[in-house]
């Protein structure tokens, strides 16, 4: 049984702004999973054209190794800035080679962005945010509206906003765990919001392992200084590298959609979960 394509680690991401590309060294130097260059909240309405620009340029001398996930955070799809967006990516001899679409709360933008890119032959990746009421009612249909979707974020902020509370864990509980819901439903990561306390690691440390035990694949940061914090808690322990091996191992023997591990039954859909694991630990040195 061959791994599934499109598993790697996932675990913490950067924003970059648009108007700020000579922060792009320092992101990825400070090697998060993902680096997004943001041409939304970071940029102010009259640079959006600058940032853009300045954003694809960037993709002109990316080195073939780099190590990060790289993406660009779009306008929304349902305003002018995200169309231009778009039309700029396209037509890009060097595009990203994955988007983070904000704002989405119907499947049909994804679906619509996906014929596109189909039209152009492009290979672009798709992550997606929800945070608005809208998408986390449609969370699930969204997760599953195209297969290029790699994971779905949650933007806890804006959803608290909507919500007219507080961004505080209790408080958005129900939404965290409705996305989880969905992301497994359609075998995607799922990151979840920055923590905004610089100071308060602790605070960190305490989201960052609810997320983990949530069904979270990783949490974003907003300075270097969080990624070793929520990288521990969204790589996998000894424990659990073990366990992923011999359960792959007795399903790759097997060739059966059910097997028996450590005198537990197991089914396939679980062999997501398992390839995960073997790829963050193979890529985090972990093994």
């Amino acid at each position: 049984m061959a791994e599934p394509q499109n598993i790697r680690p996932r675990r913490s991401f950067l924003f970059v702004p648009g108007t700020g590309p000579e922060m792009f060294p320092k992101a990825l130097k400070a090697a998060p999973d993902i680096v997004c260059v943001d041409l939304e909240d970071a940029v102010i309405p009259e640079d959006k054209s600058n940032a853009r620009r300045a954003t694809l340029k960037l993709f002109e001398d990316v080195p073939a190794d780099v190590g990060p996930e790289l993406l660009v955070r779009v306008n929304s799809l349902r305003s002018r800035d995200g169309i231009e967006d778009i039309a700029a990516i396209l037509a890009s001899p060097f595009p990203p080679p994955g988007l983070m679409l904000p704002e989405v709360k119907t499947p049909d933008e994804v679906q619509l962005l996906a014929d596109m890119l189909d039209s152009e032959n492009s290979a672009i990746r798709l992550q997606v945010i929800i945070e608005t009421n809208e998408g986390l009612e449609a969370c699930r249909e969204i997760a599953c509206a195209s297969d290029r979707i790699d994971s779905l974020l949650f933007g806890g902020v804006d959803m608290a906003a909507e919500l007219r509370v507080e961004p505080t864990w209790s408080a958005l509980l129900y939404a965290r765990s409705r996305i989880v819901h969905a992301a497994a439903s359609a075998g995607v990561d799922l990151i979840d919001v920055p923590f905004l306390d610089l100071n308060d690691m602790e605070g960190l440390e305490q989201e960052a392992a609810a997320c983990a035990d949530l069904g979270f694949t990783g949490k974003g940061a907003i300075h270097p200084k969080q990624l070793p914090i929520i990288s521990k808690h969204f790589t996998p322990n000894a424990e659990q590298i073990a366990r992923a091996k011999r359960i792959t191992a007795a399903f790759e023997e097997a060739r059966t959609g059910l097997v028996v591990v450590d005198g537990k039954l197991i089914e396939k859909p679980v062999l997501r979960s398992m390839y995960r694991i073997l790829a963050n630990a193979e890529n985090t040195n972990a093994l």
